[in-house]
């Protein structure tokens, strides 16, 4: 498949969706349909085109846009077949934490000093 993710890609969202999420689910053709939009949303959530930065970002940076976006995706992943884990309550705890790190996460680029650093401003 193409795992079609400019800053998270299926490897990161499998590894934050965990052992028991649904294996159809975690497949790269079900994750890409997430990931665009996903990142999307944070490009436009955090008021800045990090899809088109990416390339020339810190190592840093990079390493948040791709938790935030694997976190973001693998709440997608968790709820689409909570079957897997031991019950329901082990998903939900999942998706709370993905929630907060990427709240977490969407703080900080959305912060205008970590933008301007990242410009060399």
């Amino acid at each position: 498949m193409a795992d079609v993710g400019i800053y998270t890609k299926n490897a990161d969202i499998v590894a934050r969706a965990g052992t028991n999420a649904n294996a159809t689910a975690v497949a790269v053709a079900a994750t890409d349909i997430y990931v665009l939009n996903v990142e999307s949303f944070i490009n436009s959530a955090t008021r800045y085109n990090w899809s088109d930065a990416f390339a020339g970002l810190n190592v840093d940076v990079k390493g948040i846009l791709t938790e935030t976006g694997a976190c973001l995706c693998a709440i997608y992943v968790i709820q689409w077949d909570m079957s897997g884990f031991t019950s329901r309550v082990e998903a939900e705890d999942m998706i709370n934490v993905l929630r907060d790190i990427a709240l977490r996460n969407m703080s900080i680029l959305r912060d205008t000093k970590v933008q301007d650093f990242i410009n060399g401003a």
